[in-house]
């Protein structure tokens, strides 16, 4: 086990978890937490880690890594995805294969950071209060959600959960998620998440729309975001994650 991956997001607490996101909070792990998860890996032979995360701009989680890391006992390259959810995931996965076909430590960070480079996420949630109260979106961009009816498109852009189309309705915010996949998409191959909460036959419906519209669609996943997501997004989220490999 030469590089050991490793990912994970902001916990919360499961043994008192029910399933209603309503009055759910969430914080990051602590550094400790971290030191002990690389210990035990080192223990188990693992010669060099590559630890990635979710954005240090909407978390702490990154943070709390990066301190653990210098007291580690094997060489630890911490990675801040800049993205969430599958744009976290897909630097993951990346870094997984190149772990499994033997990298180095320099290669495996190396295939993660190309694929952040790589990846966009675009997402509609049906309101933006969760991501308001949470300090993820600012206040001025959440207003937009409640006035007149509109409904906003957001993405993650340099790390943070930007405004990007303002539309009239959710079935239009749908229709320009799937639009906003084909550009981002072009003709070249391309991996595709569509990612939902508590939205399945949307996000069903939407996935069946995308092969037809992105010919060089290599894998596509339909996905439920966690407990994490959930608390700042809410039911009836939305999203899309676009990756191109390479």
């Amino acid at each position: 086990m030469p590089v050991q991956v490793i990912s994970a997001g902001v916990s919360y607490d499961e043994g008192s978890f029910t399933g209603d996101l309503t009055g759910a909070t969430t914080s990051r792990p602590a550094p400790a937490r971290f030191a002990a998860c690389y210990s035990a890996l080192a223990a188990d032979g693992a010669a060099a880690m590559v630890s990635i995360h979710l954005s240090g701009d909407l978390s702490g989680t990154v943070e709390a890594a990066r301190l653990a890391a210098q007291e580690a006992p094997v060489p630890v390259e911490v990675i801040d995805s800049r993205s969430i959810a599958m744009g976290l995931g897909y630097p993951v996965l990346a870094a997984a294969r190149a772990a499994s076909l033997g990298g180095t430590l320099e290669e495996v960070a190396g295939a993660a950071l190309r694929c952040v480079s790589r990846t966009r996420s675009f997402f509609y949630a049906d309101s933006l209060d969760r991501l308001r109260r949470g300090g993820r979106i600012g206040a001025a961009a959440s207003l937009v959600g409640s006035a007149l009816a509109i409904k906003p498109l957001l993405h993650v852009v340099d790390g943070r959960v930007s405004l990007l189309e303002k539309v009239r309705t959710s079935a239009r915010a749908i229709s320009r998620l799937e639009d906003l996949a084909v550009q981002a998409a072009g003709p070249q191959p391309v991996e595709v998440a569509v990612q939902h909460l508590e939205a399945r036959e949307r996000a069903e419906s939407l996935a069946e729309r995308l092969p037809k519209r992105l010919p060089g669609l290599v894998e596509l996943r339909v996905v439920e975001v966690g407990a994490v997501i959930g608390v700042h997004v809410g039911p009836g989220m939305l999203g899309l994650t676009v990756s191109l490999p390479g």
